[in-house]
């Protein structure tokens, strides 16, 4: 493994090694004093240890840029293409990804934050850190209630940290103690049982320590952990480890962890819908809405604008463009044709709060995605190559870039929200007992309110986009297509398409064949024609549901053997 030596931003210089006599020279950032710090004189200041527990939260995915250049995971699926075709984001696509050739190698950061979160839980309960009221409730700023709810926020890092190992590469090393500088660090991996165990253990663990849901915290807390987080967490973990990939033998145990998991959640009671689709990801006036249960760090920023909105607009990149697959995707609310023409019409409300199509509005200008219009097919190098933009994460009314004073929004990269649980709850009650039956709870569990066609029913009756719901009468086999389908509108471009066709082993399926776009060309009586295109063609082979290792890591950890057919 990784030798996890770590530089931290809060201290700005390297920071404690265990198992060294003498820790690493120690300054913070408010009180630098010039002297040399031992490492009992760390876990003793309450600066130092407080601001130790932020910086692990550094490590929290944020998937909106993942190539440095504004490529995002949507386009290694048949939701998207980049729009520069050598970016590292196009590798999965192709014959040539492996351990040479990697993508989002996140192996050697993930290992970083669990060696923190690991020094910070065998220090914390010894520390010197003080209370400070971080809790809207009465009473929950004595020590003993502030250790709890640091070490429940370690807890759960570490298990997401360890979760994102595994959905990337399977069974890995599980790492849950500080490893000395003379130990053997070459570990072999855990097997995925054991892996999955240990990371729903860690989301228990936070579960009985933290603070209920966001609500919970005070203002200037939100954002970190709760109890809602580890639940999600659980719920995704467990879904996973049912689903066709991890479960080939169709386990019904497996599912009803999975259905407990996501129902444990719902029963809180605390989240829901937002009421505003769009609104979900713009920390503006719907900051930490009732939706999100955890994001990243909500940043200011307009590089999310710049990196992908239509490129004639003040020379944005352009960077996802929406393939044809996922716009036919995207249902009429009367069961029609879409309309080429106009392509929003009569279509779900969320296809016009995702795509930018040819004539859309935005900042209030059309946009020209035909052929020698201003943001058209190939006009140059950051042009859609599908004839479509993304505009779902997008605050295009408040963000500017490249003018003399640029204009920032809050955003953050959000990992967990109540319609992917209800989603997650819906395809694990459908897989256990159908469309329209409801569980029987588990002996100690909250009882089973929803169906599976229920669950879904609530996120297409969303206000504002208030879709046909579906009916009853569903078999096992049609919701699960329904399920899916739903899925890949409600969540796109979020980056579960690239993980969920892997784990329901579906890939040859959909991501080995051709992706298309949409060539529109305008005549000379100013209408226009359309013509399907290939855009892309793409290769997925039987090693692809897995990420290759890379050969560093391997070199490093011979141990951890390479994953088949890389």
């Amino acid at each position: 493994m990784k030798r996890t030596y770590f530089k931290s931003i809060i201290f700005l210089i390297p920071v404690l090694f265990l198992g060294c006599e003498k820790s690493s020279y120690l300054t913070d950032s408010k009180d630098t004093g010039g002297s040399n710090v031992t490492e009992q004189q760390f876990w003793q200041h309450k600066d130092w240890v407080r601001n130790f527990l932020n910086n692990i939260y550094t490590h929290v995915p944020d998937e909106y840029n993942m190539d440095g250049d504004g490529g995002m995971l949507a386009s290694a699926s048949d939701e998207a293409v980049n729009s520069n075709p050598n970016s590292s984001v196009t590798y999965p696509n192709g014959s040539t990804w492996g351990p040479a050739r990697t993508f989002n190698d996140v192996y050697g950061d993930m290992y970083t934050g669990i060696r923190k979160t690991n020094l910070f839980i065998e220090h914390v309960a010894s520390s010197g850190i003080l209370p400070e009221n971080e809790e809207n409730e009465e009473g929950t700023n004595n020590l003993a209630r502030q250790i709890q709810r640091s070490k429940g926020q370690a807890f759960f890092l570490r298990a997401l940290f360890h979760f994102e190992l595994v959905k990337r590469y399977g069974a890995i090393p599980l790492v849950t103690r500080v490893i000395g500088e003379t130990e053997d660090s070459n570990l072999p991996r855990n097997t995925y049982q054991e892996c999955v165990d240990q990371i729903v253990r860690d989301c228990d663990s936070a579960i009985t320590l933290l603070p209920l849901w966001t609500g919970s915290w005070t203002n200037s807390n939100k954002g970190r952990a709760t109890q809602t987080a580890a639940m999600a967490l659980k719920s995704r973990m467990l879904l996973y480890a049912a689903s066709p990939l991890n479960n080939p033998s169709g386990d019904q145990a497996k599912w009803r962890l999975a259905a407990d998991a996501a129902n444990q959640l719902i029963a809180v009671n605390k989240h829901k819908l937002h009421s505003s689709y769009s609104q979900i990801f713009l920390f503006g006036q719907a900051a930490y809405n009732d939706e999100v249960i955890f994001a990243s760090r909500a940043n200011n920023r307009n590089d999310i604008e710049q990196n992908n909105a239509p490129i004639s607009y003040s020379g944005a990149k352009g960077r996802l463009n929406p393939t044809q697959e996922i716009v036919d995707a995207f249902e009429t609310k009367n069961g029609t044709a879409p309309s080429e023409r106009n392509p929003a019409l009569n279509r779900d409300p969320r296809f016009d709060l995702v795509i930018v199509y040819n004539g859309k509005s935005f900042k209030n200008v059309a946009v020209q995605t035909y052929v020698g219009g201003k943001d058209g097919l190939n006009l140059s190098v950051n042009a859609t190559r599908t004839g479509y933009y993304m505009k779902k994460f997008m605050n295009e009314g408040a963000v500017t870039w490249n003018v003399p004073t640029p204009t920032n929004s809050r955003r953050p990269w959000v990992l967990f929200r109540y319609a992917e649980v209800l989603l997650n709850y819906a395809e694990a009650v459908n897989e256990l007992v159908g469309a329209d039956v409801l569980p029987a709870a588990s002996p100690g569990d909250p009882a089973f309110t929803l169906t599976a066609r229920q669950a879904v029913n609530l996120i297409r009756d969303r206000t504002g986009i208030k879709m046909p719901l579906i009916p009853l009468g569903q078999s096992q086999d049609q919701m699960r297509e329904r399920i899916k389908r739903e899925r890949r509108i409600e969540l796109c471009f979020e980056g579960h398409r690239f993980y969920d066709v892997r784990r329901w082993k579906e890939g040859e399926t959909y991501f080995n064949k051709p992706v298309t776009g949409m060539q529109i060309v305008k005549n000379a009586d100013n209408t226009f024609s359309y013509q399907r295109f290939t855009v892309e063609n793409r290769v997925f082979q039987a090693k692809n549901y897995w990420f290759p290792f890379s050969i560093n890591d391997i070199n490093r950890q011979p141990a951890l053997i390479q994953n088949p057919g890389y």
